[in-house]
């Protein structure tokens, strides 16, 4: 079978492309959390397992889901168009939630999937379908988020990704089609951005606008991760936590509080849907 459920060595789905082998693994319970990709015999998402097992404390791996906003508010309050302010915790609620996960019918990947709830409501008033759908190419994983509105106003909305990938060491990495210029999340201020790189043994937490397509290049695994963006989801976040042997680098939307300032700020009309793609290639050196 091609999606198949295991219990070690934790419960989840593990769904497996006949053609290449190429493998990913699912915790739709734990936030819709993808904790594995294995590309070509290589295992390229990070996860702390020991962590990961420990309910009290908070993941470290696989790919959280950003939504409904990415990054945090002032004091956690979002204020709407028509007077009511929702109440949203960093990265929002998407990553806490429990998903429902299906094979797609094609059988090239897995889909899952997010309904509002009353909890969800009583944080964020609208009633909306998130469809994520993990697709496996050659050599590839192919993200395809789509919301749906199923709420009578428009909905407001961030979305993004924060896989982890596993890497040699946090020297010896390269990278390629960065802006000269970023935004230092650690001091919400501008920075150059070939300066905040040379400091990923210390920690870093930036945002980048790229032209099109970034690359982290690990020498010594003589291996290149892309990630190719398209608008609108087509904002990049890199972010260390040393000495883990890890990188971050997520696609968002739009910056941390664009629901308030507005930069790249989205909005879906009543009873519409909006698609948003992305996607990671793993190529050899």
């Amino acid at each position: 079978m091609a999606l198949q459920q295991l219990t070690s060595p934790y419960p989840h789905w593990l769904f497996t492309d006949a053609s290449s082998g190429d493998q990913i693994r699912l915790v739709p319970e734990r936030g819709g959390l993808l904790t594995g990709w294995c590309c070509g015999g290589t295992e390229i998402v990070y996860l702390d397992e020991a962590r990961f097992l420990d309910p009290s404390q908070s993941i470290r791996g696989g790919a959280p889901v950003l939504f409904p906003i990415c990054g945090n508010l002032p004091n956690d309050q979002l204020p709407l168009a028509d007077g009511r302010v929702a109440s949203l915790k960093q990265h929002g609620f998407a990553r806490t939630m429990p998903w429902q996960l299906s094979a797609l019918e094609d059988g090239c990947g897995v889909r899952l999937e997010l309904t509002h709830t009353a909890t969800t409501m009583a944080e964020f008033p609208f009633e909306f379908l998130l469809q994520l759908d993990y697709r496996l190419a050659p050599g590839a994983l192919e993200v395809l988020l789509t919301l749906h509105n199923r709420s009578s106003q428009s909905l407001p909305f961030s979305f993004g990704l924060h896989p982890y990938f596993n890497i040699s060491d946090l020297t010896g990495l390269k990278f390629e089609g960065m802006p000269e210029q970023c935004l230092n999340h650690l001091q919400m201020a501008p920075a150059a951005t070939a300066e905040q790189l040379q400091k990923l043994e210390q920690g870093i937490d930036l945002l980048v606008r790229p032209e099109a397509s970034v690359s982290l290049v690990d020498i010594a695994a003589k291996q290149r991760l892309r990630m190719e963006l398209s608008k609108p989801w087509n904002l990049a976040v890199f972010w260390t936590d040393p000495p883990r042997k890890m990188i971050c680098m997520e696609p968002w939307t739009g910056p941390r509080q664009s629901l308030i300032s507005g930069d790249s700020k989205l909005e879906l009309a009543a009873g519409a849907s909006q698609e948003l793609q992305c996607r990671y290639v793993v190529e050899g050196l």
